[in-house]
């Protein structure tokens, strides 16, 4: 048995208790704040990125009867490893525009969408500013690290994580449009936008999980609704830290307390937020004249 197989088995099987689930769940419940880079602020927010399906998983490893005989807690570490992993298998997906929805825990909060073409024309509908439920058409470009990057840019990136990491602390950006630690050379948030929100290809994805898990004081909490819940401790140097929920197996990140948008933003939160990302041949319902 490897040490991915190691992993595996103690991400395996039975489902944790309501009542542990909801413990873990308000730990994720944290004072909401914001950050210059901010460009708008998200009420109630944590981020679910790709699959829609949530998957629970425990940490008791069974034994030959299928009891687990120990509880075990899976570092943070290996969680994004086997993340890593996971991605690595992962396809792509091709299409037309790269189609991203955010939902709120609020239903009156319409769902906010945005489509964007590789030349860089894009379509959103209830971003802040815009007319509710108005297609409204613009050239804005998706961002990391304060500045444009391209579809063929992302497609280009590196495949090895230390090489990823070495080219995020060498790109120059818009300070206005940076973290403090992002302009000091972390690379913890662009990180967390490969892996979210951009159209990232997989080996790409792959190498981005691997480099996270390189962070120092990354933490597992254990086993929640959805995956396992980790922590990072905030590069800016404020006390709340990051939190995700992780899923190993579909490679996503299914709930965190910090968004990170494609197209530069980032916010800090204490609800939930989704934002579910996939390629599309379909158009954006642009009302015709």
């Amino acid at each position: 048995m490897n040490d991915l197989d190691e992993i595996t088995a103690m991400l395996a099987k039975p489902e944790p208790s309501a009542a542990a689930a909801g413990r873990s769940r308000a730990r994720l419940l944290r004072r909401t704040r914001s950050r210059s880079r901010t460009r708008w602020f998200v009420p109630g927010a944590a981020l679910v990125a790709g699959a829609a399906a949530a998957v629970v998983f425990a940490t008791g490893v069974p034994t030959g009867d299928g009891v687990p005989y120990a509880t075990q807690t899976v570092s943070g570490k290996d969680v994004l490893l086997m993340a890593a992993a996971s991605a690595e298998r992962t396809p792509q997906g091709s299409g037309t525009y790269w189609h991203v929805t955010t939902r709120y825990a609020d239903d009156e909060i319409p769902p906010i969408e945005t489509w964007t073409r590789r030349d860089g024309k894009r379509w959103t509908r209830n971003e802040p500013g815009d007319a509710p439920g108005e297609i409204v058409a613009s050239w804005k470009t998706l961002r990391l690290k304060g500045a444009e990057v391209s579809f063929e840019e992302l497609d280009r990136l590196p495949t090895d994580p230390a090489a990823l990491t070495a080219w995020i602390v060498a790109r120059k950006g818009d300070k206005a449009d940076m973290a403090t630690s992002e302009q000091q050379g972390d690379p913890t948030f662009p990180l967390l936008t490969l892996i979210t929100e951009l159209p990232t290809p997989s080996a790409v994805r792959s190498a981005a999980f691997e480099a996270l898990a390189a962070t120092p004081g990354v933490e597992n909490k254990g086993a929640v609704d959805g995956g396992q819940h980790l922590t990072l401790p905030d590069p800016d140097g404020g006390t709340t830290p990051i939190e995700l929920v992780v899923d190993p197996d579909t490679a996503r990140v299914v709930q965190a307390n910090v968004v990170l948008g494609g197209a530069g933003d980032l916010a800090w939160s204490d609800e939930y937020i989704s934002v579910s990302t996939e390629w599309t041949d379909q158009r954006p319902p642009v009302k015709k004249s």
